[in-house]
């Protein structure tokens, strides 16, 4: 297991970023990286604290007026500095993204760093297209025009199953809009969200606009939320911890961006291609060990293809490979953590009283042993209104159920509090169609499941939250309009002061 990013080396001078560089947090805990693959250690480094927080909320604010007075060339200008210094790197990423998430170096590398290049780029574009309605004489007697103005600083919560993206997620509509931004990433997986603050250091983006804090959520990420002069807060993660995120934001009536979790359906009806589906469902169930809200985690399939669906399903699970994330061989990582396998284990075991484990549903032995592996897993018979249908796992794990008409394929993939993602397979249009118009979620695939790209909004229905990151859209999360309206009748007695006093002349 070697090639590993060093990661002691880059970060002697500490695990925060405040003000253009390195420093160690001060509060009284230290936390230690894991290699999820071998459970050695990482990096040990010492938490913020919320003197830490204040301290890059204050660079940040010293940073805005003069980022948000920048004109939108120059903003992008540096952007595309950044894509080029993130290219140039891309393999120094990919390493430390999958030492610290367990990451096969392949999913690293040809779709983390390349997405978050892509990304990067996109925004260096989108920077000079913040568009709001034309000007013009809607009362008759006025002109009116919106503005979009940056909202401030910006304090944004990633989680550690996508460190790297979900970072440049948070950081480039924020700072391609006029914002500055403090980032709190998980504490698990820090090293890429600090790598890409320096990148963009590097790349001409003046200290203070991009602020890294690492340190606990009730300490760190809660005064970051509740702090008075963070004017918006982005936050991905589970939707019980989203619901304090919201509480927070609520008591300083902050802007709320939130990315939540999900529970895909992947609903395949009876005149599918079965080859097509069984791959897709395979690779959108495991895909980062499972560890993605837009996963598929529901395949829905209707009867006729039902068994030979899960047949196929098993025996290509069967097929890949569980290995060390750094042998370009390996199609399945570790989980990010031993409690994070133990968590999913937890699920499948319980979920044995009630269904039948088709395939996987153990922890892998042997050489794997000392890593969070788990096997991919199938799993049928469970009914709807079980535990492994209805929450979210967040692990390797697939759960098979039959349908009979179309009316009960679209209410079973509704059935859930979630609504981030779905998919549809079928060769019939008006299938489709109504597949898309009707399941409610953020995202409906046809015929696929999980690509994503730059041009495209992602986000949520229900408990997935709301509003929406990449694409355009996203600059509806990052900027406040203004609506400027110039009199141009230079009369001083107007037509509708005579409501306050005088009569219609």
């Amino acid at each position: 297991m070697g090639n590993r990013f060093q990661a002691k080396d880059r970060f002697a001078d500490g695990a925060q970023y405040v003000d253009g560089r390195l420093r160690p947090g001060t509060s009284d805990a230290s936390h230690t990286v894991v290699d999820p693959a071998t459970g050695e250690d990482v990096l040990t480094y010492q938490l913020a604290s919320a003197a830490d927080v204040d301290a890059a909320v204050a660079a940040a604010r010293r940073a805005f007026p003069a980022w948000s007075a920048a004109t939108p060339g120059e903003r992008a200008e540096v952007l595309h500095r950044l894509a080029g210094v993130l290219g140039e790197r891309a393999e120094e990423f990919a390493r430390a993204e999958s030492l610290q998430c367990g990451k096969p170096v392949k999913l690293s590398t040809e779709f983390d760093v390349p997405g978050t290049i892509d990304n990067t780029a996109f925004f260096a574009g989108a920077a000079r297209h913040l568009q709001g309605q034309a000007a013009g004489e809607y009362s008759g007697d006025h002109t009116s025009y919106v503005r979009r103005e940056a909202i401030g600083v910006v304090g944004s919560i990633a989680p550690w199953n996508y460190p790297l993206q979900m970072a440049a997620w948070k950081i480039l509509p924020a700072v391609a809009a006029g914002n500055t931004i403090v980032l709190k990433p998980a504490e698990l997986t820090p090293l890429t969200s600090l790598m890409f603050a320096q990148a963009a250091t590097e790349a001409g983006i003046p200290d203070g606009v991009v602020n890294i804090v690492t340190g606990a959520g009730r300490e760190a990420g809660e005064h970051l939320v509740g702090h008075p002069d963070v004017a918006m807060t982005s936050f991905t993660g589970s939707t019980g911890v989203g619901k304090r995120v919201a509480e927070l934001a609520t008591a300083t009536v902050k802007r709320l961006h939130l990315e939540l979790g999900g529970k895909a359906p992947f609903v395949v009806f009876a005149d599918a291609d079965l080859e097509a589906a069984a791959q897709g469902a395979v690779a959108a169930s495991l895909i980062n060990t499972g560890q993605d809200c837009t996963a598929a985690t529901r395949a829905y399939v209707q009867r006729p293809l039902f068994d030979a669906f899960v047949a196929r399903v098993a025996e290509l699970m069967r097929t890949v490979r569980l290995g060390d994330p750094f042998d370009p061989a390996t199609d399945l990582g570790p989980l990010v953590s031993h409690a994070q396998r133990d968590r999913v284990a937890g699920f499948v075991e319980r979920a044995r009283a009630y269904a039948t484990v088709v395939t996987g549903g153990e922890i892998p032995g042997g050489a794997l042993a000392a890593g969070a592996y788990y096997a991919p897993t199938l799993i049928t018979g469970a009914p709807q209104d079980s535990e492994i249908v209805q929450s979210e796992i967040f692990g390797p794990v697939l759960v098979a159920l039959p349908f009979d008409t179309d009316d009960e394929a679209i209410a079973l993939a509704n059935d859930t509090p979630y609504g981030l993602a779905a998919s549809a397979w079928t060769r019939d249009v008006y299938r489709a169609g109504r597949a898309t118009r009707e399941i409610k979620a953020g995202c409906v695939w046809v015929n696929d499941h999980i690509p994503i790209i730059s041009e495209m909004p992602h986000g949520g229905y229900k408990a997935s939250g709301f509003g929406k990151d990449m694409s355009a859209y996203s600059f509806e999360e990052y900027t406040q309009v203004k609506h400027v309206m110039y009199d141009n009748t230079a009369v001083a007695a107007k037509d509708w002061h005579r409501t306050i006093f005088g009569d219609r002349s």
